[in-house]
């Protein structure tokens, strides 16, 4: 495996999408890391003093020493910083081609991910409703690009990119809110070309050990949403 001299640690959680992206990105390059799991209830003093801005929050890529945070920018990180292993996340010699990359990996944060996140935390029915299309809406913009080709998306006959890492790593969790009955997701009548490219990119050896099983995020979910539960009887 290449990263023979390179001492990588990845600290993260589970159940984390954002984990799980940058542990796709590092298997799809061939390094070799030392995943440490994180007990994020009582977080141990490496992953505080590492990420201070954010409360210790994860993943954290360590590099001979030097943290990396924030999955998209740890997967920017490790394209540039292995450059020799591994396929390319982005077109290293396109800049057009990179922009609508990150254009896309931006849209997918930015409007795919807060819209599911609005449908399975608000208080309201009508908010949660409008959180639901707008996933819906940004699920049907992304089916367009796969139509188009715009953003290359990974089709079997070449190898994954940023946008595939990005959206890749939130299939668990996005399968386990459609598995709850919270939200529609990847829907072979709606938005078939994207149901397809879900099931081929979780076929790929870099991806299926490191991707979640949708029955264990479930429980996960669930067991977290106690408490909350039991808090606003009390509050009610």
């Amino acid at each position: 495996m290449a990263g023979c001299g390179e001492d990588l640690k990845l600290l993260g959680m589970w159940a984390s999408p954002f984990v799980v992206r940058v542990q796709i990105a590092l298997r799809l390059k061939g390094l070799s890391y030392e995943y440490m799991e994180e007990d994020l209830q009582n977080k141990r003093e490496l992953l505080l003093r590492s990420n201070p801005a954010h409360g210790g929050k994860v993943p954290v890529l360590i590099h001979n020493g030097k943290p990396v945070c924030e999955s998209s920018v740890i997967l920017r990180y490790i394209d540039e910083a292995f450059s020799g292993a591994g396929p390319s996340l982005l077109p290293a010699d396109d800049p057009y081609g990179r922009a609508v990359a990150l254009f896309w990996a931006v849209f997918i944060d930015d409007t795919l991910l807060k819209a599911p996140s609005q449908a399975l935390r608000v208080a309201t029915g009508e908010e949660k409703e409008e959180g639901r299309k707008k996933a819906a809406a940004a699920m049907e913009t992304l089916e367009g690009v796969l139509r188009d080709s715009e953003a290359k998306f990974f089709s079997g006959r070449d190898c994954p990119g940023l946008v595939d890492v990005m959206l890749g790593g939130l299939l668990g969790s996005m399968r386990a809110s459609e598995e709850m009955g919270r939200l529609q997701t990847f829907d072979s009548t709606t938005t078939p070309l994207l149901a397809a490219w879900a099931e081929l990119f979780c076929t790929l050896d870099a991806v299926a050990p490191v991707m979640p099983r949708v029955e264990r995020l479930v429980e996960y979910a669930e067991a977290m949403q106690q408490p909350r539960t039991a808090v606003s009887r009390t509050t009610s």
